[in-house]
Order: C-alpha cells, then sequence, then structure tokens
C-alpha cells in the first residue's frame, strides 16, 4: 500500500510538472518588420516562462488589461507591445466603450491573447520565420492559432450586437466586422479581427472555437459580462439603445382605427341613406295630406290669402317688424332713388370724380410687390412651424439648398459578382456595372465644372457648395455612391490580386462602405477609405434607389445630391446659388447619354416651374376674360328690329361696366399695396374673375330692368332711372354687403393664402358696388339719352333717322317668366325637385369626410415640367425621407449629469432620454415614420474625451487642442486616466473640451472627431462658454404624398412633445416641408370657420337688409350652406383635395352663391303676390333671366376654356371648382331656391303690400299690380 500510494504521489508530481512546464509564453517583444502589413511588427517566438513588466508599463497595463495588475506583473509580453496593443484597439474603444460589458469582454479577448502568463494552454505558434538581426539569435511568429471558449465569443458577441455608431446612424458592428452588423455573428466577428486583410493584424491569428479542450489544448473562456451588468470597477450597464435586452418588452405600435361600418357598410353611407329615405316619406306624406286636405276644403295654395283691395286694413293688421322692415326699405329705396337721379343729372362730376378716386387707389400698385416665395405663401408668421423655422435658421443656419439627380439605365447590365476565395455570388443591379459608374462619373465632374456668371463674377460649385470641413477641407459635399471612389476614375479602376484572380476590386470596395460608410479602411486588400472626401459618411439610403431590403447591391438607381448653401440674409450670395443653378438647370436640359436616364430638380425649379406655368397660362386666361367680355357687350343689348341694331345694342356700355369691374379690382390691390400687404398669384388669378361675376351680374340687373320698364307719365329719364335704382340697389347692397362682410371676416383666417385673398376680395366687391351704383349709373344715363336719340352705339355721333321705338320683353326673360317659373313651380314638379336636392345633398354629406387632405406637388407643375419626371422617380426609387431635427432650445443643463442623462443614449443614460426616445420611435418606423437612430453628439463627445482614447489631447505648452493625427510629445491626454477621469465630464471640464470636438476633423486615429458631423448642430453661446441650441438629426421614412408628409409631421410632433414632458424642457422637430404641411393639421377646422364665419355674416346681413326678415335669413343661408357641402360632394368625385388653393375657392364659392340666391329671395320678399307660388313664380321670372345671363352664361364660356389650360393646377382647382361652383349655384339660386320659397317662404309682409298700394295708387303700375 506504501508502496502504491507512492507511485500515486510521484505520477502526480510528475503531472504537475508537466502541466506547469506547458504553461509557457508563445512569444515576448517584437522582432521583425510584417511583411504583408508595412508599419506593423511579428511578436518575437519565446517559450519560456512570464516576465516581469518594466515598471515603465504598470500604468498602461492598468489602462488596458487592469485584471493583469497583480504581484510581480510577469506577463508574455513588454511595454512595447502594451503600447501596439493600444494602438490596435483605438477604432473599437472608440465605437464600443459606449457599451462598458462589451468592450471589457473584447479587451479580455486581445490582452489573453498579448500578455496572458498562460499562452501556451490555449495559444499554439505554427509558423515562424527568421529574425534577420545579428544583434538578437530569434525567429519570428507569423501564425499562431488561438483556441476560444464558444461560450466567451458567443457571449462578446451578444455584449456588443447592439452598440451603436450615434454619428453613423448603424450599428458600431457595421464598422467593424467587414460586413453589415446584420450579417455579423461572434465567429466571422472574431475572425476578421484577426485576419491580416483587416490591415490591422500584422499575422495571421486562426481562431479555434470549442468549449471542450481540441488537441491537448485548453480554448480561452474567461469570465464575461452581460450587457445588462454592471463592471466591478463600478461603471454600469449599457444603455437601451446599446443593448436590447436593457429595453424590456419591443414596443407595439397601437392598432389601426378600422373604417366606421354599419353591416359592413360605410356609415355615413348607410346613415344618410336612411335619412333621406326618411324625409322622403315624411315630405311625400306632407304634400299629399295638403293635397288632400286642399280637395276636401275646395281651396287651393293659388287661392288669395290677402284681402288687397282694402289697403288700409293691411297697415292695421301689420306687425311692428313688418312696419320696421317696410320704413327700413323705403329707407333703401329713398336714398338709392335719389343717388341715381343725382348721378344721372350730373354725369361729368360723378364719372370725372370717380376717375380721380380710381386713379389715386390704382397708383399704388406702383409700390406692388408680389409674393413668390413658397413659405410666406403657405405659412403665417405667427404658426408654430414658421416660430420653428425661424428658430432653427438663427441658430444652426437655413437648411442647404438640394440639387439631385436620380440616374437610371437603359442598359440591361446586371452582373455576379463572386467573391474571392470564397463566398456567395453578389448580383450587382445595372446602374453599379463599372462603365456605368465611369460615365456617371464624367457627369458629376461636368457638373462640378458648371461656370455661372452673377454680376460680372465667376460662379462655380466650390463658392456656392457645403464644406463642412472648410478651411481644412474645401472639398465640396457631393452625396453620391462615387464619392466611396473619392470621386476618381483611378480608385475605381484599382484592382489587388494576381495573374490568376482578382482579391479585391470596386465590387468588394462598394460591399463594405454599404455596411460601414464611416470607415477609413475598408480592410479589403485595397484598404481604401469610405469616408467621402469633404470628410462626412455616405449613407448608402441616401445614394442609391430601387433595391430592396438592405440589399443594395440590386439598386436600379443612382442618386447624385449637390447640397448648397442657403444664404437668406446675402443678397449678393444668394445671387450666385440662383445663377449655378440656372446653369445647372439648363446644363441637365441639354445633356444626353444613350445610357443614362436622368431625372432632376434643384431648389429653384417648382419655384420656376410655377412662373412658367403661370406665364404659359397668361393666353388660356386672356382668351377666358375675353369671351367673357365679348359676351357681356352682346348680351347686355336689347335689339328691338333689325334696322336698330347698332342704336339699340350696348357693346360700349357692356366695356364700360368691364372697366368699372376691372378698376374696382385695381383699386383694391392699390389700397392694400399702399399698406404694404404684399399680393399672391391665387389674389391676381382668383379676384378678377370673382368680381366680373358679382359686378357683371348687377350691371345685367340694372340695365335689364331699365329696358323692361316703362316711363311713368311726366316722369324724366333721370327720375326714372333713379326710381329703378331705388328698386334695384337694396338687391345689389344686399348681395355686395354680404360678400364684403363675409370676406372681410374670412380675414381671420392665420392661413396667409386665405386672408390676403378674402382681404383683396371683401374691398374689391365693395368698391365694385359704389363704382356701380355712381359711374356706371352716369354712363347708363348718357347712354339712355344717346338711344333715345337715335345715336349710334360706340359711334355715337351718327344719327340715325327719327323712328318709332318698339318695346318688347327679352327672349330670356320671356322664356323665364312664361314657360320656366310656371313649370317648375307646378304642383307635381316642385317634390321632384325637393326629392333631387336633397338627394344630391344626402350623397354630399356622406362623402364630405372622405375629401382628401393635401396638395401633391405634381399638381402644382406644367404637364411638360421635367419636375414631374423627378417626383415619379423619387417616389418609385427612394427609400428615405427628408433629414428630421429634433431641436433642443437653448436653457437646457448640460453640465451637469441629471441634463446629461435626459438626453444621450449612452451608459448611465435615462431609459426615456430624448435620444432613447427617437431610438425606440425609429424601432416603429411603419407608424412613427422616424427612420433611423439619430446622431447624438453629446454621445459621441463622451467617447470622444475619454482618457483611453488619443482624440481628446491638447498641447502641454499652449493648451491648444492637438489632433490624434500629430505625433508630439507634448501632446497630453486631456483628462486623467483615474476613475474620476474615466467619468463624463461634468461642470467646467464640459464645456473645456467640446469646442475642441466639433473642431476636430475625423482621421484613422479618431474617426469620433466632431466637425463634419456636428460643426453646425451645437450652438456655443457666451465666448463658447456655455452651450445654447443643439439638435440631433435623424431621417423619416420615405414619404411619397400628401397624407405621408401630414403623418410625418404629426407624429413628430407627438414624440417631441413626450420628449419635453419627460426632459422638462422644450424639444420641437423641425424639417424643411414642416411649413408647407402644417396647415393641413387644422384646414378642417380652418375650412369649418370659414364657411361658418361665412354664412352667419350671410344670414346677419341678408336679415336686415331684407326689412329683418329672419326667416328670409334662414333660408338663404340654407340654400347657400346645401351649395357648400354640395360643393365638397363634386370635390370628392373629381378627385379636388381640399387645401388652401381649394379653400379659397370655397370661400368664394359662397359670395358667388349670394348673387345667385339674394336676388330671387329680395324679389320674392318685396313681391305682392297673394301666395307663395305666385310670389316664387314672379321672382324667379322678373330676376331669374338677370341672374341666368349675368353669372351663368358669362361663367360658363370663360370656365370652359380653362379645361385647355396645360395647368394641371388650373384644371383641377380652377375649370373643376368654377365650373361646379357656377351649376351648383344656378340650379340651386334658379330651381332649388324658388320652390324652398313656394313652400316655406316667409309670410308676406302687410306693410310692404300696403305701402306698394299706396306708392302706385292711380298710376299705370297699380294696374299690373291687381292684373
Amino acid at each position: 500500500a506504501l508502496l502504491t500510494n507512492s507511485v500515486y504521489g510521484m505520477l502526480l508530481i510528475v503531472c504537475l510538472a508537466s502541466q506547469v512546464q506547458a504553461q509557457h509564453c508563445v512569444w515576448y517583444g517584437e522582432c521583425g518588420e510584417s511583411a504583408k502589413v508595412p508599419g506593423k511588427k511579428y511578436n518575437c517566438n519565446y517559450t519560456g516562462p512570464p516576465k516581469p513588466l518594466p515598471a515603465g508599463g504598470h500604468e498602461l497595463l492598468v489602462e488596458l488589461c487592469p485584471g493583469y495588475d497583480y504581484g510581480d506583473r510577469s506577463l508574455c509580453c513588454d511595454v512595447q507591445q502594451l503600447q501596439t496593443l493600444k494602438g490596435s484597439l483605438q477604432l473599437p474603444l472608440q465605437f464600443l466603450s459606449r457599451c462598458p460589458a462589451c468592450f471589457f469582454n473584447l479587451m479580455n479577448l486581445f490582452c489573453e491573447l498579448t500578455c496572458s502568463p498562460h499562452q501556451s494552454a490555449f495559444m499554439n505558434g505554427t509558423k515562424f520565420t527568421l529574425f534577420n538581426d545579428t544583434a538578437q539569435n530569434t525567429t519570428n511568429v507569423v501564425e499562431v492559432e488561438y483556441y476560444i471558449g464558444k461560450t466567451f465569443a458567443n457571449a462578446m458577441y451578444n455584449a456588443c450586437q447592439d452598440v451603436q455608431a450615434p454619428s453613423s446612424n448603424v450599428k458600431a458592428l457595421s464598422l467593424l466586422c467587414g460586413k453589415d452588423a446584420n450579417d455579423c455573428n461572434a465567429t466571422n466577428w472574431i475572425e476578421y479581427m484577426f485576419d491580416i486583410e483587416n490591415g490591422q493584424s500584422p499575422f495571421p491569428i486562426i481562431p479555434i472555437f470549442s468549449d471542450v479542450p481540441v488537441s491537448g489544448m485548453t480554448p480561452m473562456n474567461n469570465k464575461t459580462y452581460k450587457c445588462t451588468e454592471g463592471l466591478e470597477d463600478g461603471s454600469g450597464s449599457c444603455s437601451c439603445q446599446d443593448c436590447s435586452p436593457a429595453c424590456g418588452p419591443q414596443p407595439v405600435p397601437p392598432p389601426l382605427t378600422p373604417p366606421w361600418t354599419i353591416l359592413g357598410i360605410d356609415a355615413m353611407a348607410v346613415i344618410m341613406w336612411i335619412a333621406y329615405v326618411v324625409f322622403l316619406l315624411i315630405f311625400i306624406g306632407a304634400v299629399i295630406g295638403a293635397w288632400c286636405y286642399r280637395k276636401r276644403r275646395i281651396e287651393s295654395e293659388y287661392g288669395p290669402i290677402l284681402d288687397s283691395n282694402n289697403p288700409h286694413n293691411l297697415n292695421m293688421d301689420a306687425s311692428c317688424g313688418e312696419m320696421l322692415g317696410e320704413r327700413f326699405e323705403s329707407m333703401l329705396r329713398s336714398v338709392f332713388t335719389v343717388w341715381g337721379s343725382f348721378c344721372v343729372q350730373q354725369p361729368l362730376l360723378v364719372i370725372l370724380g370717380s376717375l380721380v378716386i380710381v386713379g389715386c387707389c390704382s397708383s399704388g400698385l406702383f409700390y406692388m410687390k408680389i409674393t413668390t416665395d413658397p413659405v410666406a405663401l403657405w405659412s403665417s408668421p405667427s404658426s408654430q412651424a414658421r416660430q420653428e423655422k425661424d428658430y432653427f435658421d438663427s441658430h444652426f443656419g437655413p437648411f442647404f439648398r438640394s440639387e439631385q439627380l436620380i440616374i437610371t439605365t437603359t442598359l440591361k447590365s446586371e452582373s455576379i459578382y463572386s467573391p474571392y476565395p470564397v463566398g456567395a455570388d453578389v448580383p450587382f443591379g445595372a446602374p453599379l456595372d463599372k462603365e456605368v459608374l465611369h460615365q456617371v462619373l464624367d457627369l458629376q465632374t461636368d457638373i462640378e465644372n458648371i461656370v455661372a456668371s452673377y454680376e460680372n463674377e465667376t460662379v462655380t460649385l466650390k463658392d456656392i457648395c457645403l464644406s463642412p470641413l472648410a478651411p481644412y477641407n474645401d472639398h465640396c459635399t457631393i452625396l453620391s455612391v462615387l464619392n466611396y471612389f473619392q470621386n476618381s476614375h483611378e480608385q475605381l479602376d484599382r484592382t489587388k490580386g494576381d495573374e490568376f484572380y482578382v482579391w479585391a476590386d470596386y465590387h468588394t470596395h462598394f460591399l463594405y462602405c454599404v455596411n460601414a460608410p464611416a470607415s477609413l479602411n475598408d480592410t479589403s486588400p485595397l484598404h481604401d477609405p469610405c469616408l467621402g472626401t469633404f470628410g462626412g459618411p455616405i449613407f448608402p439610403w441616401l445614394v442609391l434607389g430601387g433595391y430592396d431590403g438592405t440589399n443594395y447591391n440590386n439598386a436600379t438607381a443612382l442618386v447624385i445630391t449637390f447640397p448648397v448653401n442657403n444664404f437668406h440674409n446675402d443678397t449678393a450670395k444668394l445671387g450666385k446659388a440662383l445663377a449655378w443653378e440656372i446653369e445647372f438647370i439648363s446644363f441637365l436640359k441639354n445633356f444626353s447619354n444613350p445610357n443614362l436616364t436622368i431625372a432632376f430638380n434643384s431648389e429653384r425649379s417648382i419655384e420656376d416651374e410655377i412662373n412658367r406655368e403661370s406665364e404659359s397660362d397668361i393666353s388660356t386666361v386672356v382668351i377666358s376674360y375675353a369671351i367673357m367680355f365679348v359676351y357681356i357687350s352682346l348680351a347686355l343689348g336689347h335689339i328691338h328690329s333689325c334696322k336698330r341694331v347698332l342704336v339699340d345694342s350696348k357693346v360700349s356700355l357692356g366695356i364700360a361696366g368691364i372697366l368699372i369691374v376691372l378698376s374696382s379690382v385695381a383699386c383694391s390691390l392699390g389700397i392694400f399695396s399702399y399698406a404694404g400687404v404684399p399680393l399672391t398669384l391665387i389674389v391676381i388669378e382668383v379676384i378678377p374673375f370673382l368680381v366680373l361675376a358679382v359686378g357683371v351680374d348687377n350691371i345685367f340687373i340694372i340695365v335689364q330692368t331699365y329696358q323692361r320698364d316703362e316711363r311713368m307719365p311726366q316722369e324724366e329719364l333721370h327720375q326714372q332711372i333713379g326710381r329703378i335704382l331705388g328698386d334695384v340697389a337694396p338687391s345689389m347692397f344686399l348681395s355686395s354687403f354680404s360678400e364684403t362682410v363675409a370676406f372681410f371676416l374670412g380675414a381671420l383666417s392665420t392661413m396667409p393664402a386665405v386672408r390676403t385673398f378674402s382681404l383683396f376680395a371683401g374691398l374689391a366687391v365693395l368698391i365694385d358696388f359704389l363704382l356701380q351704383i355712381s359711374c356706371f349709373i352716369s354712363l347708363l344715363g348718357l347712354d339712355a339719352r344717346r338711344q333715345e336719340g337715335n345715336r349710334l352705339d360706340i359711334l355715337c355721333c351718327v344719327k340715325l333717322p327719327e323712328g318709332q321705338e318698339e318695346r318688347t320683353d327679352g327672349f330670356l326673360f320671356r322664356f323665364f317668366k312664361k314657360i320656366y317659373a310656371p313649370f317648375l313651380l307646378k304642383e307635381w314638379v316642385r317634390p321632384i325637385v325637393v326629392a333631387v336636392f336633397v338627394a344630391m345633398l344626402s350623397f354630399s354629406i356622406a362623402v364630405t369626410n372622405k375629401v382628401q387632405i393635401g396638395l401633391d406637388q405634381q399638381l402644382s407643375m406644367p404637364d411638360d415640367s421635367y419636375v414631374l419626371q423627378y417626383f415619379k422617380n423619387l417616389s418609385e426609387y427612394l427609400h428615405t425621407g427628408p433629414p428630421v431635427y429634433f431641436v433642443v432650445k437653448d436653457g437646457h443643463d448640460y453640465l451637469s449629469l441629471e441634463g446629461q442623462n435626459s438626453v444621450c443614449g449612452g451608459v448611465g443614460c435615462n431609459n426615456d432620454s430624448l435620444v432613447q426616445q427617437v431610438y425606440t420611435a425609429s424601432l416603429l418606423s411603419n407608424y412613427t415614420t422616424i427612420g433611423f437612430n439619430p446622431s447624438s453628439w453629446l454621445d459621441d463627445y463622451f467617447d470622444w474625451v475619454k482618457p483611453q482614447s488619443t482624440c481628446c489631447r491638447y498641447y502641454n505648452s499652449s493648451g491648444a487642442f492637438c489632433n490624434a493625427s500629430v505625433v508630439d510629445t507634448s501632446c497630453v491626454h486631456c483628462r486623467p486616466l483615474t476613475p474620476s477621469g474615466k467619468r463624463r465630464p461634468t461642470g467646467n471640464d464640459f464645456m473645456k473640451f467640446l469646442p475642441m470636438f466639433l473642431s476636430d476633423n475625423p482621421n484613422v486615429n479618431c474617426g469620433k472627431g466632431g466637425h463634419a458631423a456636428y460643426g453646425s448642430a451645437v450652438d456655443l453661446t457666451g465666448n463658447e462658454t456655455s452651450v445654447g441650441a443643439t439638435y440631433f438629426m435623424t431621417y423619416h421614412t420615405i414619404l411619397k404624398d400628401s397624407p405621408d408628409f401630414i403623418d410625418a409631421l404629426k407624429m413628430a410632433r407627438v414624440l417631441a412633445g413626450n420628449i419635453t414632458n419627460t426632459m422638462g424642457h422644450t424639444v420641437f422637430p423641425y424639417s424643411v416641408f414642416y411649413v408647407f404641411y402644417e396647415q393641413y393639421l387644422t384646414i378642417v377646422y380652418d375650412t369649418v370657420f370659414q364657411l361658418v364665419v361665412s354664412l352667419v355674416a350671410i344670414f346677419v346681413v341678408t336679415t336686415v337688409l331684407l326689412g329683418f326678415e329672419l326667416w328670409s335669413g334662414v333660408l338663404v343661408s340654407i340654400t347657400i350652406a346645401m351649395i357648400l357641402v354640395n360643393m365638397f360632394g363634386v370635390m370628392w368625385l373629381w378627385g379636388i383635395s381640399l387645401n388652401a388653393v381649394s379653400l379659397v375657392n370655397l370661400v368664394m364659392s359662397c359670395g358667388i352663391s349670394v348673387e345667385f340666391c339674394s336676388h330671387i329671395m329680395r324679389a320674392f320678399s318685396i313681391s305682392v303676390k297673394s301666395t307663395r307660388v305666385e310670389r316664387a313664380e314672379e321672382a324667379l321670372a322678373h330676376m331669374g333671366s338677370s341672374v341666368f345671363s349675368g353669372i351663368t352664361l358669362t361663367k360658363f364660356g370663360g370656365i370652359l376654356i380653362l379645361a385647355l389650360s396645360k395647368s394641371q393646377i388650373f384644371q383641377i382647382f380652377y375649370f373643376r371648382m368654377y365650373l361646379a361652383m357656377v351649376l351648383l349655384g344656378a340650379t340651386h339660386g334658379l330651381m332649388f331656391l324658388p320652390v324652398l320659397l313656394s313652400y316655406a317662404g316667409p309670410s308676406l309682409n302687410k306693410a310692404k303690400v300696403f305701402a306698394a298700394n299706396k306708392r302706385y295708387a292711380g298710376t299705370e303700375r297699380e294696374r299690373l299690380l291687381n292684373f
């Protein structure tokens, strides 16, 4: 037994001795230069025991491998190897140290490899070469096997896989794995880091992964930390942004609101259908019941309801309200009668006075300013988006001007790339063919060389382009896939290989750069940078289009963007940019290449095309107005016989009437130009149409009433015209004043386009009315004398022989009086009319909520515009929307940990910080429209300033910043390598180094320099002693139409509101399109407000001017409301969206509807016929023909010409809407309103009947009235 125990003891001692002997070093120190990686060295072969580390390396050891700082520090590495390790780990340090657990695990991997005293347990030198140094008799280690535990490798990868690179909007592993982070895993990441082709490893290190001993080797399987765990040195766990397990459950967007349906059918359609059927049943029942009642009582609705032969009884029975209404009516009649008589008696005084007033008012046109700036047109200075834009521009500078090309190719040159030595085949889209890329590069170079002239100066792209690193680097920012190749034909053609194989070419470089756009070394044998020549990254989603997912190699389009500085406050510099853009557009219009198809757009393109469109449509508008002018001039005359054609025509009076209408427009424009109110194209295009409708209607009413009137015995011409004006002017005053008040109230709108239109329109209508009851009446008196003197129209000096003038009614008047009015008001026709119009109303109500909101940019372009193809390609190929900036207003405290934690996205930051909330929103991009993680200057600054990094250094002598690329012993780290130095900078430390960070250009030794990415993102104030406003940028998802843009704005504001609430400080989102689409957030409210205010104004004015007849005001308002609702029905049917242009048209529609309805209403109210049907028939007969010929026919011809316009916006918003408003106005005013009045018109005003009988007692008109 004793012998046995002795043997076992001896065996144990031998095993232990052999184990100790096995655990020796594999290398120690550095020897010869690497044959494949210049500047790097091989390690020296050494199989002895670990050696004590010299004292000079203790601080470096603590910095890199704190776990080895023990006892005598006997290691398998010297100080030089530690320094090499530190240099090699600078890039991982800058990107992965955001997550302490990740970086600790990574350092563990490299520390064990470089310095472990137990190297031989998991490392095996497999290849050696002789070190040609006579002083040292040793060999180089040129290849080793590194046995790594699978558990360790997976744990290290899991801790690092979510770490973000804020400045690049990508995951850090995209920059460190040699491929996209989504394709990276534990094994290929480690293999890539140890691959000699990455430019960092001086010799091959072959990783072998196993959790069990292999070939006598025990894999390195050290302890690791999860990203959710803190380290023993007190470092916290990784943030949610860098560690998805720390985030909790994945956010889920709220479910979409289901459409409102009843039994699977649209609810509004069902409700309105039921409501219509119920109304129809009740209405038909009431009509039949009334008919049966009248038959039984042998009474007819057409029977007399008043004894008109007893006027004294009428006056005694009149109520106080009726008496008040009659006195008001009499007062208006008397005032206008006296005024009309004066105008006819003193024509020279009135006409000259009118000309002087018109001349003075119109002189203001010399001060006229036309606003074409889209921001001023569509966004109120007091609106939220406008104020936010002004804030952004004042703190960070205005958003750059963008010149963009979308290039496709006609070639079918798709190709397959086979990576060397192994790898799956990669398809490449036709635009990525090298020959195509060379041609595109030629085009890009030609554009860079475009020379423009401005005020005798030459202007090139370099003079105006965005150069973020100027003056150190004056290269222009060009967002192009060719910037991956430094915009160089030579770089594009570069290859590495031998006579048999191509190891790397442009395919290799492209595939690397799309996954690591901020890389300065592509790690293939080419070792070319991906960073653009201007110093910034080229994100693939900005320069490629038509790909699927993230397969950028499948791109079917190339996108090239030239950002140009925007000089809002420098006219000369802005002029240079505009001049260069003209040459840019001209060059591309004339560019021809059979292999390339180019769609392009310049910052000035949309405005230029709108102006061109306006100029091209001038002829269409002129023809439209000419047709209306010719019709008016000819239709005013009432020809009694062929002999008197030239006498009875009223061409000169018609022309004068048109000139009065145009003068009122000129006066309105001039008065507001005096006041400094700028005009808009909408005002110029719409107001003449509106005032012509109102003015011509009044002209026809005046002239046709005079033509139908018989002069009373002993009555002179001035008395007759005065009496006629007394009859019709109250009706004109009613319509004009209603419209004026409605328009002026419309000026309460916050939408500049609507407000400006309302102001100009209201004043123009008022001036038109004043000129018509003064200047036009004087001209009518002169024309009447000419006609009575048998003088020719126009050639008034020529006189025909005396002849008997015959008075006959016009064709339209006879048609309305004898045929149309009696037919429309037949007992069986009226119910049909009501049923049809209520059906139209029900349909329109059902579809009103389905009218689209917004204005697609395509509609504002002419049919032949080059910009249309650009818009088409934009929605077809692009995958990314506009940039969006989350702006933190000045006043936030960045110097304290609490203030930093509420913003940043790294270790220790709040889970509801600004960066974290935007990151979370990007995970739900389909719902939030936030496409990417935000770039965060604060997180990159924290990484940049870390003492372990070589980024933040300064000259010890002067304190000036020392760039990481500078080799100078006087450059020292900004912060000490102490526990306090490793923490985030606060207080004065924070501000001391921030300006250095913002001025540091990225380089190979420090990719975190903030100049290119964040130079304009931080507004330093107080002589760089404090932080003012800052922004954090990301991108929207692709936005294709108005609903997309509106939703993006809405969601960004919701997100910013949540951030503001959690931070306790104001944060707002800003993107260049917000000022144009903000109006659509409230367009429904604005529309309802404008139309309701207009209707209320019309109701009040109508009620008062009709002699306080409340029911009359209600009926007119109901009819106009029906017209407006039906306009929405037409908009839905005809695909017209709701926006500022259509809202202006709706407000105008409200005004024109007054013309169609108010004259009929007043004629009905002053009629003294005995029944409602008779009163409605008389009103329709006398006023219907004037309204029909004055508005409907006048406008109809002019509107039809607008259909020939090349402009889509004219065809849709003017032709379609004008046609709808005229047809709806005419049908409601000349069909529905008379029928409505025949059923429910206001009762006869007894006081008015008494006054009429008294006024015409003993005259011929008394006989006509009684008849």
